[in-house]
């Protein structure tokens, strides 16, 4: 493996683990129109840090970082400007860009020849992503499409969506919000899904290789 796909200082693993913990908690107590710029720069912040970790990109290397801030900028003033679609757009850049940060950190991750306590801080790292991520989602779906989000005439607000986003990802299911449109509910089963999938092997796969070292694969002939 070259040194330069390897994982950097395993700190950052924990610096990136507090600041999703920071992001979620801010994004859950906040409701105004600001907070919603506040968390645009929670994910912009939380991207950077996960492309520390990558050493490969094709260009240079500092575009990526630029295209985030560049473009973080224009969605912190849609998430800011109390306008319903400009939050909806504002949305679907912070999910696209948890995406990219879920896909980063994942490939480092398996990319790593040791298991340690860092490789675990990732995992739980992508697994808090994936929740905001689909957050995300549900609030451009909230945005864009016509009719109530949220059955029973539920509020649609940052705390909610969240909420719902992570009771549907560990599939708790309390059914105090429920998802009234069919696309919604697509998506929130597609969540689930994901949640499982990724406990079942990413997560499980590192915790039972703690602390062993991946074997080389034999050159090939």
């Amino acid at each position: 493996m070259a040194a330069d796909e390897r994982t950097s200082s395993p700190a950052r693993y924990g610096l990136l683990l507090i600041t999703l913990i920071a992001a979620y908690l801010v994004y859950a107590v906040t409701q105004t129109r600001w907070g919603g710029a506040i968390h645009v720069a929670f994910v912009a912040a939380i991207a950077l840090l996960a492309m520390r970790h990558r050493r490969r990109w094709p260009g240079p290397a500092w575009l990526p970082g630029a295209a985030v801030l560049a473009t973080g900028v224009a969605a912190g003033v849609a998430a800011a400007s109390g306008d319903k679609l400009a939050a909806g757009f504002a949305d679907c850049w912070n999910g696209l860009v948890l995406l990219l940060t879920v896909v980063i950190i994942i490939s480092t991750v398996l990319r790593l020849e040791r298991v340690t306590a860092q490789s675990i801080y990732g995992a739980l790292s992508t697994y808090l992503l994936i929740g905001l991520m689909y957050a995300a989602w549900f609030g451009a779906i909230a945005a864009f499409v016509s009719g109530p989000f949220f059955a029973n005439g539920q509020p649609v607000n940052p705390a909610t969506v969240q909420y719902f986003s992570f009771t549907t990802l560990t599939t708790l299911g309390y059914g105090d919000f429920t998802a009234a449109g069919s696309l919604g509910r697509a998506v929130a089963v597609l969540e689930a899904v994901a949640g499982q999938v990724f406990l079942a092997t990413l997560v499980a796969r590192l915790v039972s290789a703690y602390g062993t070292t991946r074997r080389p694969r034999p050159p090939e002939e």
